[in-house]
């Protein structure tokens, strides 16, 4: 699962990096048009993960985890600068907009002003002229293949027709209905407005818990409003990151100081989850306590695969049991004896929560 960063210079994307991360990589006061990516990996945080390794004491306890990738901004209207940001970023899952709400005079803003709704419009409008540029592109590529006669293939044909009538009325391709084959047909192109996203507000932390965080948000929601797959989140990038610094038991201090339930970026990782269509089922086996994400609808036998390809081949039956029937029952031994053990088949349809023990042969 990979999210890629991504907004204008100087939105605080970088800094946002590094709360998620840790990785403490260098911020710039002036908008760059160089620079080296960053990745980092970050644990999917999961109450119920950690409850479970407080029962069954392993001596590992594993997260499922989200690849963030942070590149250099986009610049309005400089499609040549913004074909590297893109061509970077194509093959992320999803979009973390970082949108820039907070007041700082020694950091330049590169359209010389804070204004959260305009910048959202900004690189949403890039985005849309990005894709726009590479229907065009493929497009003339198979009528000149046409022209040489070789056959172009319909069904990408006509589906890159209808990108572009969705492009052309500044729709974004995430809000446009794709059939299956459709889908299948663009997959190799890699569109970003196809992607789901979520906007971040990053605002100052003197309007944490106040009306214009929640203000600021409506108004990005009422932009959004009707269109799918598009998720808005305020926060403040600075305070994650000091929150982020902090030894675990000055947290909660620290949060409760600032009227913070939990950290924004929990929130953010978590919504990224919930974006891609993601789920988690859990697995004790040994000395470990282990998260695993699958697209929601996997079945069993697929959910084993992810775990071992060996696993998947012998699959005989998976005995499963929901997290909150284990948590009533209190142990696997009294909630075998209530009956809420059972057994499923190939086809059972793994759910969020699910702790899973995969019978085999090899």
């Amino acid at each position: 699962m990979k999210i890629a960063l991504t907004g204008l210079s100087n939105s605080g994307k970088t800094t946002v990096f590094n709360a998620l991360t840790g990785l403490g990589m260098e911020t710039t006061i002036y908008p760059t048009t160089t620079g080296e990516p960053h990745v980092g990996v970050v644990k999917v945080p999961d109450a119920r993960l950690d409850r479970l390794s407080e029962i069954f004491k392993p001596k590992k306890t594993t997260y499922s985890t989200i690849e963030y990738i942070d590149y250099i901004g986009l610049t309005k209207g400089d499609m040549k600068q913004n074909r590297s940001v893109f061509e970077f970023i194509k093959d992320s899952d999803a979009l973390v907009h970082v949108v820039r709400a907070f007041h700082d005079d020694a950091v330049v803003h590169p359209l010389g002003s804070i204004d959260p709704l305009r910048d959202v419009a900004t690189v949403e409008a890039e985005l849309l002229f990005g894709d726009l540029e590479l229907v065009e592109r493929r497009l003339e590529a198979m009528e000149q293949a046409a022209k040489k006669g070789k056959k172009p293939d319909e069904k990408e044909n006509k589906a890159l027709i209808k990108c572009k009538e969705a492009l052309e009325e500044e729709t974004a391709l995430r809000d446009v209905a794709f059939t299956d084959d459709e889908l299948r047909a663009l997959r190799h192109l890699q569109f970003l407005s196809i992607k789901p996203e979520v906007v971040l507000l990053n605002i100052d932390e003197k309007d944490l818990n106040t009306g214009r965080a929640g203000s600021l948000q409506e108004e990005v929601e009422k932009f959004y409003r009707g269109k799918s797959s598009v998720s808005v989140l305020t926060m403040s990038g600075k305070v994650e990151m000091e929150i982020g610094e902090l030894p675990p038991d000055e947290r909660k201090a620290f949060l409760d100081e600032l009227g913070i339930k939990e950290p924004a970026l929990d929130k953010l990782i978590k919504v990224s989850y919930g974006l891609l269509g993601l789920i988690s089922f859990f697995t004790v086996v040994g000395n470990e306590v282990r998260a695993w994400a699958v697209r929601k609808g996997t079945d069993a036998l697929t959910a084993a695969g992810k775990i071992h390809t060996d696993i998947q081949k012998g699959f005989i039956r998976a005995e499963v049991i929901a997290y909150d029937d284990f948590i009533k029952a209190g142990s696997m031994a009294e909630a075998r004896d209530k009956g809420l053990l059972r057994l499923e088949g190939k086809t059972y349809e793994v759910k969020d929560g699910d702790i899973i023990n995969f019978r085999f042969n090899v």
